[in-house]
C-alpha cells in the first residue's frame, strides 16, 4: 500500500536531480560558448589595435596625399577579409555552442522521459483494478509530450540550419562584393 507514495517520492527526487543535471550541463555549455566568444573578441581587439597602430604609422609617413590614399585603399581588402574571418569564427562558435546545448538537453530530457515511463509502468503494475483508463491516459499524455518535444526539436534544428545557410550566403555575397572592389 505504501509502495506507490514511495515510488512517487523517489521519482520526484530523481526528477529534481535530472533537472539539476540539465541545468548544470546547459550552464557549462553556455559558459564554454561565452568563454570562446570573449577569447575571440580579445584576440580580435588586440590584433586590431596592433594593425591600427602600424597602419597609422604608415599613413603618417606618407610623403604626399596620393601615397596616403594609396596606402588607405590598400588596407580596405585585408580589413574586409578579416571582418569575414571574424564573422565566420563567430558563427562557428554560435553553431557549435548551439549544437552542444541541444545535444545536452536532448540527452537529459530523453533520460528523464525514460525514467517517467518506467515509473508509470511500475505504478501501473501496483495500481488498483479499474484504473487502467487513467494509466492509459497518463501514458498517452507522456507520449504526446514526447512527440511534441521531438517536433519542436526538429523545427528548431531546421531554423538553425536555415539561419546558418542565410548567414553563409550573406558572407559569401559580402566576400564577392569586397573582392570586386
Amino acid at each position: 500500500m505504501f509502495a506507490i507514495p514511495e515510488q512517487f517520492s523517489n521519482a520526484t527526487k530523481a526528477n529534481f536531480e535530472a533537472q539539476f543535471a540539465i541545468f548544470s550541463s546547459l550552464t557549462d555549455k553556455a559558459f564554454e560558448g561565452v568563454e570562446k566568444f570573449v577569447d575571440l573578441n580579445l584576440t580580435a581587439a588586440k590584433a586590431s589595435l596592433e594593425e591600427s597602430s602600424a597602419t597609422t604609422k604608415q599613413l603618417l609617413a606618407a610623403k604626399d596625399p596620393q601615397e596616403f590614399f594609396s596606402l588607405a585603399t590598400a588596407q580596405a581588402q585585408p580589413n574586409a577579409e578579416k571582418t569575414l574571418a571574424y564573422g565566420r569564427h563567430l558563427a562557428s562558435i554560435a553553431t557549435t555552442t548551439g549544437a552542444e546545448f541541444s545535444k545536452a538537453a536532448e540527452t537529459q530530457i530523453a533520460e528523464t522521459n525514460r525514467k517517467v515511463i518506467s515509473l508509470v509502468e511500475e505504478v501501473s503494475k501496483n495500481a488498483p483494478a479499474g484504473t487502467e483508463n487513467m494509466v492509459a491516459f497518463v501514458k498517452s499524455a507522456i507520449g504526446n509530450a514526447s512527440a511534441g518535444y521531438e517536433q519542436f526539436t526538429k523545427t528548431a534544428k531546421q531554423a538553425i540550419e536555415s539561419m546558418e545557410g542565410n548567414f553563409n550566403s550573406a558572407v559569401n555575397q559580402f566576400a564577392n562584393a569586397a573582392a570586386k572592389k
